[in-house]
């Protein structure tokens, strides 16, 4: 998800760099707009050396000079279609009277008017400006238009004075982003293992058995999982992806290793997600040398892989567990002939030959099968959306 963090001009805008920071290990996109005051403060090189990014201060750049082209004379409609947030911390009584009165005076207050985003302001300022009439009458102003106000915490203020008007914390803060942005923290406490990616099977010392399979459908679980506050145990064969922060990472190369691994896992979890698109067969015996390649054709005898979601399922106890099926044609039956034989809770099944929901992209279209009967198809939807649509259900079946 992308947000703005809008910086203005108070002492506390220090404390925005740490906000940065904290925001970004909850996996947001921060583009940071800063005021001109703010910059009096601590510079846009700092914010940028955080982000990444461009950090934006001007509507038409430095000192009112002429935009260098039409996408930056217009760049706050552009950056108020994409962002999922605009935060202003700390937001000052003037940039709350601005906001109130609908003033667009900067790239900051035109960007509160041009977005249809949710926004949430933390005040920070002195005491005396805190009380006064007129910024609570702007403040009530803001949360009358559904404005999200993380009130100043109470405290020693560096005018000398002692009161409320200090910045909340950043973990106050934080919180409210979450819950605006629907970050739930619904899984603390949980244990999740997670399979994700393809297995290899030996042929020789430099050929093997695989599938198509990128691991970014498990991948996404797991980081999801890891965001709503759950102990992820990620169990991976052979990927390209990044790790994802704050989970377990164990990678494997076999269907055997997998095996291993997650029966050993499991035995502590509460929600298994068999996400891996394990190879189905092996070679009946691994050749220790390289088959050499001769005028006729060869045959290799194939036997069937430990099936590691049967085995689970035979031995499921309380442990919720969902299983995964890529099929190219019969998805509703042959989804349902997996969930009955696997004696899993629920089946992600999706046709790989989908536009837009096959190997190694960014989007899934899939349909969770239930043991109840149920069937609730889904759209087209980034894999990581798809991962917290799993994880709503499996919440769902854990109440049931």
């Amino acid at each position: 998800m992308k947000i703005a963090l809008g910086v203005t001009g108070g002492v506390a805008a220090y404390k925005a760099a740490e906000l940065v920071r904290r925001l970004q290990q909850e996996k947001l996109d921060v583009q940071v707009v800063m005021t001109r005051s703010a910059q009096e403060f601590i510079t846009p090189l700092t914010f940028a050396a955080l982000t990444g990014k461009k950090v934006i201060t001007e509507i038409f750049g430095p000192s009112g000079a002429e935009p260098a082209n039409v996408e930056s004379a217009i760049e706050h409609i552009a950056v108020a279609q994409r962002i999922d947030l605009l935060l202003v911390a700390p937001a000052t009584a003037d940039i709350l009277a601005h906001f109130a009165q609908g003033i667009a005076r900067d790239f900051l207050s035109t960007l509160y008017l041009a977005t249809k985003a949710p926004v949430i302001v933390a005040p920070a300022m002195n005491v005396n400006m805190w009380e006064h009439p007129a910024t609570q009458e702007n403040l009530e102003k803001l949360r009358a238009r559904d404005v999200y106000v993380v009130d100043p915490d109470e405290g020693y203020l560096a005018c000398g004075m002692t009161g409320a008007g200090r910045l909340a914390a950043t973990d106050a803060i934080v919180e409210k982003v979450r819950a605006v942005l629907g970050l739930r923290r619904d899984l603390e406490g949980r244990t999740v293992v997670v399979t994700a990616g393809p297995t290899r099977e030996d042929l020789d010392p430099v050929r093997f058995l695989t599938n198509r399979s990128s691991g970014k459908m498990g991948y996404a679980v797991a980081e999801a999982a890891a965001r709503r506050g759950a102990h992820v145990v990620l169990v991976s064969g052979p990927t390209e992806l990044p790790i994802p922060e704050n989970v377990d990472w164990i990678p494997v190369r076999s269907t055997e290793e997998m095996r291993t691994v997650v029966r050993e896992r499991a035995s502590g979890a509460d929600i298994v997600v068999m996400a891996a698109a394990v190879a189905d067969y092996r070679l009946a015996a691994t050749q220790s040398q390289k088959i050499k390649r001769g005028d006729a054709g060869i045959t290799l005898e194939l036997e069937p892989t430990p099936d590691i979601l049967g085995e689970l399922g035979r031995e499921k106890g309380s442990r919720i567990l969902i299983g995964f099926a890529a099929e190219t044609s019969n998805l509703a039956e042959n989804a349902r002939g997996k969930l009955t034989r696997k004696g899993a809770d629920m089946i992600v099944a999706n046709d790989v030959t989908q536009e837009g929901a096959g190997f190694d992209i960014d989007t899934n279209i899939v349909t969770l099968f239930l043991r109840d009967g149920r069937e609730l198809p889904l759209p087209k939807l980034a894999k990581f959306e798809v991962a917290n649509r799993i994880l709503d259900q499996v919440l769902e079946i854990w109440k049931a």
